[in-house]
Order: C-alpha cells, then sequence, then structure tokens
C-alpha cells in the first residue's frame, strides 16, 4: 500500500510537470522520458547506473544476461544513429534492459519476487524521473521567478569571507586538469551516489529485501523539496550574478576578483533562461548525502564520499555556481532530512523530533537572515559569520550524536539474550535425610 501510494502521488507530480512545462512550450519530464526508449539520451551514464539498481534483485546471471543485452541493443543503436548522421549517444539499451524487468516482473513473476523485481525497477526508474523532473523545475523557476536575491545572498556572503570568489581564484590557479577533473565530479554525480547505494544494496537479491532506509531515499527526497525552496528564494549564482556568463543581465563582471562591495540589496531582474538554482545547493546536498552513506562502509567507499563531497564543494564555490551561503544551507538542508527519513524507518522518538524541528528552524533562520539582514552580517562579519558556522555545526552535532544513540540502541536490541546454565538441585547428605524423617 505504501509503494502504491508513493507511486500514485509521484505520478501525478510528473503529470502536473508535464503540463507545466507544456504551457512554456517544452517538453515535460514523461515526454522527454519516452523519447530515450528510441532517440539519443541526455546521459547514458544516468540511465547505466539506473539500471544497476535494477540488477541488484536479481542473480548473478542474470545480471551477466541483463548487461549483455543493453551493450547488444546500445551498439545496434549507434550503428543506425553512425548510419544515418544522428546524435551519437549511448544509454538505450540500459533503459530497454530496465523496462523489460517491469515487463517481465508483470507477465513471469509472482508473490514476493515480482514486488521485489517491480521495486528494483522503480528506484531505476525514480531515480531517471527525478534527474528529467528536475530539468523541468529549473525551466519553471527561470520562467516564473523574473527578479532572483543575489544582491542578498552576495551581500550577506561577506560574513563568510566571499569563499567562491576565494575558490573561484584557487581552481583558476590549479589549470585544467584541476578544473577538469572538478567538473566530471560535479557532473557525475550520479556515479557516486550509485557506487554508495550498490553497496548499501548488495544483499538484497540474497535477503529477498530491501533494507528499511539507503541513499537512493535521501537522493529523490533532496531532489523533490530542493526546487522548492529555488521558488521561494530564487538565485542564481555569483557566475551570472557577478561574471561574464550573465552578460548584460550581471550586475557587473566581477567574479572571481573582486568581491562585490557592500550596499543596499535589491532584488535584480534577469533572464528567463538561466535555472533560479542556488538556495540551498543541492550538489552539496547530494554529496554529503553521499558521504554521510558512505562512513559505514569499507576505507575505499569512505574516501570515495570524502572525495566527492570535498570535489563537490571545489566545483560548486569554484565554478560560481554557488555562494558560500548556499553550502552551508545545504548540509543543514541534507541532514535535516536524512534524519527525517530514519526515524521514518526506526519509529520516531524524542530525539529524532527535536533534531528535525531544530534542522528545520536553523535552515529558516539562515533563509531569513540571507533576506532580512545582509547588510547587518556583511557590516559584522566576525559577529555573524561565527554564528552562521555555529548554527551549522550544531545541527551536524546533533545529527552526529542522535545517530550514535540510535546505533548502540539498534545493537543492544540485537544482543541475544544471555543463556543461562541448568542450576544442578542441591543433594541432600544422608545423614541430613535421616535426621529430618526422625524428627520431623
Amino acid at each position: 500500500m505504501l509503494w502504491g501510494a508513493v507511486s500514485a502521488v509521484g505520478l501525478a507530480f510528473l503529470i502536473a510537470l508535464e503540463i507545466a512545462a507544456r504551457r512554456y512550450g517544452e517538453r515535460g519530464p514523461i515526454t522527454d522520458q519516452a523519447r530515450e526508449v528510441v532517440f539519443a539520451p541526455k546521459s547514458g551514464t544516468v540511465l547505466y547506473v539506473s539500471m544497476a539498481l535494477t540488477l541488484v534483485v536479481l542473480t548473478w546471471r542474470q545480471r551477466f544476461i541483463a548487461v549483455g543485452a543493453a551493450i547488444g541493443i546500445d551498439v545496434v543503436f549507434w550503428l543506425v544513429r553512425w548510419a544515418v548522421g544522428g546524435k551519437m549517444m549511448y544509454g538505450n539499451g540500459a533503459l530497454w534492459v530496465t523496462l523489460a524487468c517491469a515487463v517481465i516482473a508483470v507477465t513471469r513473476r509472482t508473490g514476493r519476487d515480482r514486488v521485489l523485481l517491480l521495486k528494483g525497477v522503480g528506484l531505476a526508474l525514480l531515480l531517471v524521473a527525478g534527474r528529467k523532473a528536475g530539468y523541468t523545475w529549473l525551466l519553471i523557476t527561470s520562467k516564473t521567478r523574473p527578479t532572483v536575491l543575489d544582491q542578498y545572498v552576495a551581500t550577506a556572503d561577506h560574513a563568510l569571507g566571499d569563499p567562491s570568489w576565494v575558490a573561484g581564484r584557487i581552481v583558476a590557479a590549479t589549470g585544467s586538469v584541476g578544473a577538469h577533473v572538478l567538473d566530471w565530479v560535479y557532473i557525475q554525480l550520479a556515479v557516486g551516489a550509485v557506487v554508495v547505494a550498490l553497496y548499501q544494496l548488495r544483499n538484497v537479491a540474497v535477503e529477498r529485501r530491501f533494507p528499511g532506509h539507503h541513499l537512493v531515499r535521501t537522493f529523490l527526497v533532496i531532489g523533490l523539496l530542493g526546487p522548492g525552496i529555488y521558488m521561494i528564494f530564487p538565485v542564481v549564482g555569483p557566475i551570472f550574478a557577478y561574471g561574464a556568463d550573465g552578460g548584460h543581465w550581471a550586475m557587473a563582471d566581477l567574479w572571481p576578483d573582486t568581491p562585490p562591495p557592500v550596499g543596499t540589496p535589491q532584488p535584480m531582474p534577469f533572464d528567463g533562461i538561466t535555472p533560479r538554482n542556488c538556495m540551498p545547493s543541492l550538489h552539496t546536498a547530494w554529496a554529503t548525502a553521499i558521504f554521510i552513506h558512505s562512513l559505514k562502509g569499507p576505507w575505499a567507499l569512505r574516501f570515495l564520499g570524502a572525495f566527492w563531497l570535498i570535489a563537490t564543494l571545489g566545483a560548486t564555490l569554484g565554478f560560481g555556481y554557488h555562494y558560500g551561503a548556499d553550502i552551508i544551507a545545504g548540509v543543514v538542508f541534507t541532514l535535516t532530512i536524512e534524519t527525517a527519513l530514519r526515524a521514518l524507518d526506526r519509529g520516531w522518538d524524542r530525539p529524532g523530533i527535536q533534531l528535525v524541528v531544530h534542522g528545520t528552524a536553523v535552515f529558516a533562520a539562515l533563509l531569513v537572515s540571507y533576506r532580512y539582514l545582509p547588510v547587518e552580517m556583511a557590516e559584522h562579519p566576525w559577529v555573524f559569520g561565527p554564528l552562521l558556522v555555529l548554527a551549522t555545526a550544531s545541527v551536524v552535532y546533533g545529527y552526529v550524536r542522535t545517530t550514535r544513540l540510535w546505533d548502540r540502541q539498534a545493537v543492544s536490541a540485537h544482543l541475544p539474550e544471555p543463556r543461562r546454565e541448568p542450576q544442578p538441585e542441591p543433594v541432600e547428605s544422608r545423614a541430613a535425610a535421616a535426621e529430618r524423617a526422625g524428627w520431623s
């Protein structure tokens, strides 16, 4: 019933986005995804990593067959596109295999096996649909929010030392190699997420069930809620508002050499193309989720999670896509969602409720302060800078303390009761028995 309700809500959401996109003369997420069954996908990597989520419910033999079929189908599509001079891209085979698994689940599987395979297909399609829905959300933000609040965030960012301007100069100093590495990590965020998710779901085929909580859930909820904040707090980023990429819409060409001067911020008009996708930084939010979920894996996975988080922070700031204020908001955003999902899985208790309320309050306070106190923050950086860091650190500390408490409770709940060895009954001596018989 829960999966059915989630599917119904998700379908209604996608239909609403499809209608909204059509109003602006663009394809919506449903049409865009349906086209990729035949036409060249936007990202073949995403389709393959999504297919990997379906493969976790299959046996190794079935996985090899599925991967081979996907590659074979892609080779056929590649040859046809090469012959007709079409756009060269892979990924159709992965989508075909994922959809074939759904057909097999309905027609050839029954009972628990059918449900398990449908869940695997559902996770894969949700990841792909979430990406398509994100594109539509970005379109909606650019069309419905003609003004942006970058001046407010840039002014508030003085309290943090203008980290985007600092990181931009550092990335420029590293040359093309550093920029290419950061760019690849930034674009292929889903790859790091699926690597961690596959580790978490590695035992699904054997146990015949999914774990109660895993990274994909957090990823999807972040992608669902984040664009709503974009609509409330539209921001385009320093490279657009203060850099060359903004064209004549930019305040000035200042990024990354000269931080903007402190003044009275005002909403500024911007074009109807650039997404208002800065507040909070969802790339930071997703990278933080990857890092959190990698901590319970082997050292190689922990290294991957830490590298992905550091590289993503470097890319978001160093390429001018985000301000420092966006970054700390993204961290608080993720920890609050992660706490809520873990509490939903294990059962709500007082520490979980308190942390979700605290995280929500801190996130709201950050947005309010960026909007209504930016000048004060810029004029008193040694007061507001530490306050922003401490507010974020309080959520991080609360998350660490609460999750450690939950982990200890989980371990104690699974510890077996100590066995009591049977004690021999006391043996009465003959003298005591005779004395008791004679005197009773």
